[in-house]
């Protein structure tokens, strides 16, 4: 067997002699954690290209609106621009606004009567309500991401565990405890660890750099509610 070779001559020890023939339990450990890795991956590149293509259209919302100060000019801009976070808490604002106030929107409409506190506090709520379906659409993976950065240490904790016990039994078997005898367990019981560390840094790095994405969209969408509302105000339309 390949680790009977390497006890005889441990000088043929190297880490892919530990993957292979090691015990089936570190093998299950390294399998598990192969997978983690491999979602992990995908997870961290879906959201990379989401991310992106949600800051594009951050610019392009601002773009098309940061010289425009009539509402109607605002939303007629930005009926133009693809779908997107931004464009969509805009449209669930300006649709709720228009049946509170039908006919709000015609041309040459006066500001007229304004909303009641009870109106204007409903349309906090749907805007709030907008940017937190938005907010969670773009979280969604992040759990996973979080859920794989703390448990592949642990599993690989685990696999190094079982494997240095397995080392330990081996020497009790054989009674010698030179360290040629015991090396090469301990060696297989590590690996799981590096392995359970590999998979988790780059999960926790990720984790985290999307979690400070997600909040500064949060924070554009929740100033562009307010921005909503003061231009709600300013044309005497509240």
């Amino acid at each position: 067997m390949m680790w009977a070779a390497m006890l005889q001559d441990p000088s043929r020890l190297n880490a892919l002699d530990l993957v292979l023939g090691g015990s089936l339990s570190a093998q299950i450990v390294l399998g598990v954690t192969a997978l983690f890795s491999l979602v992990s991956w995908l997870i961290i590149f879906w959201k990379l290209g989401q991310f992106r293509r949600v800051r594009r259209q951050g610019m392009a919302f601002v773009r098309s609106t940061e010289r425009l100060h009539r509402l109607e000019d605002i939303s007629r801009s930005v009926l133009r621009l693809p779908d997107s976070p931004y464009t969509r808490v805009f449209r669930n604002g300006i649709t709720f606004f228009g049946e509170l106030r039908p006919g709000a929107f015609r041309e040459g409409a006066e500001g007229g009567q304004g909303l009641s506190e009870a109106q204007l506090h409903a349309l906090r709520l749907v805007l709030e309500k907008g940017q937190a379906e938005e907010r969670d659409q773009l979280a969604a993976g992040l759990a996973w991401l979080a859920i794989i950065a703390a448990t592949a240490p642990l599993l690989g904790l685990l696999g190094t565990v079982i494997g240095v016990m397995n080392s330990f039994l081996g020497v009790a078997h054989s009674g010698s405890a030179n360290i040629a005898a015991v090396a090469p367990g301990i060696a297989e019981a590590l690996v799981t660890t590096v392995a359970g560390l590999a998979v988790a840094i780059p999960a926790v790095v990720a984790y985290n750099y999307f979690v400070s994405r997600l909040n500064a969209v949060s924070g554009e969408l929740e100033g562009f509610a307010s921005e909503f509302i003061g231009v709600l105000a300013r044309e005497g339309r509240l």
